[in-house]
């Protein structure tokens, strides 16, 4: 009887298994990566179907709902001692807190816009998330531009004015929601949490507020919830399995592939909104529209050469 190859010696390197495992995991990093931002991507269908909510009561119900499937998955984990801790530490609590704050009014203006029918003005803004968040390692941490940096940041500012001269207004949603989503990140770099942690941490200081506004208008009667539709309830209800999910999954994501090949992944959202809101929801895309778009795409091809070149 044949004896097996001892290791390294007579060995298929295909099936050697550390190399098996390392591809496994990035084979599921990959795929936990992709639906994470592809859900991302399909959110205008889920917010969209939230109406006659307003974008009030809906960021109340994402606050509340999100933070309660967090806490039990904290505490099925055995991690709620990471949120408890900031207790102890204010300049870490006010940093998680003012995150909690910029997340907050992301969320309301997303909202807002894929109620308004600005879907496409929403996918813009994180489009040019990462071009802000090139701007803010500049102007906060005192970070060295690279060159093709340089270039991305004037593509993206030609962008703006493009798109400000074809619409006759800046494109102040957009805006709003990559510098918010640039300071949200800030900020939660500095604190250090994993990902279903920090969510928990940021919507903590959220949670008192949001909540009694939500029982104060379910008393009222000038809120939707319970006054309307059953099946609506279950969708704002469900606003925490939808917010949760996909972070889940993107933290499952960054602990198997690197963090450049995630930063390429991350434009799958914007498109994915874009499409929707073109394709679904039919928004227009007149010439200048495209063009402040391709400026935009131009900038991101830039970073993501030097991002590639810089690994």
């Amino acid at each position: 009887m044949n004896r097996p190859a001892a290791a390294g010696v007579g060995a298929d390197p295909g099936t050697d298994p550390g190399t098996g495992r390392a591809a496994g995991e990035h084979r599921r990093g990959m795929a936990a990566g992709v639906a994470a931002y592809g859900l991302w991507g399909l959110f205008p269908l889920y917010f969209h179907a939230l109406g006659p909510a307003n974008a009030w009561e809906v960021l109340a119900h994402r606050v509340v709902w999100s933070f309660l499937l967090v806490a039990i998955v904290l505490v099925a984990r055995g991690d709620a001692h990471l949120v408890t801790e900031l207790r102890h530490d204010r300049a870490r609590f006010a940093r998680i807190a003012g995150a909690g704050l910029l997340l907050s009014l992301n969320w309301l203006t997303y909202v807002w816009a894929v109620s308004a029918d600005r879907v496409i003005d929403a996918s813009l803004g994180y489009f040019i998330n990462p071009i802000i968040t090139v701007l803010a390692g500049v102007v906060l941490l005192g970070e060295e531009v690279r060159p093709l940096q340089r270039v991305a940041v004037g593509l993206g500012g030609l962008a703006v004015v493009v798109l400000t001269l074809g619409y006759g207004e800046v494109p102040w949603i957009a805006l709003v929601l990559a510098v918010t989503f640039a300071g949200y990140s800030f900020l939660k770099k500095q604190v250090h949490l994993p990902t279903v942690a920090s969510l928990a941490a940021e919507t903590v200081s959220l949670v008192p507020v949001a909540a009694a506004g939500l029982v104060l208008a379910v008393v009222s009667g000038r809120s939707t919830f319970a006054h309307h539709d059953g099946w609506l309830d279950v969708r704002l209800v469900g606003l925490g399995v939808v917010t949760a999910v996909p972070l889940l999954l993107f933290g499952s994501a960054t602990r198997r592939i690197p963090l450049v090949l995630v930063g390429l992944l991350q434009y799958l959202t914007p498109f994915g909104q874009l499409l929707l809101g073109w394709w679904w929801f039919g928004e227009s895309m007149p010439p200048e529209r495209w063009a402040g778009f391709g400026l935009i795409w131009a900038a991101l091809g830039v970073l993501s050469v030097d991002a590639l070149r810089s690994r």
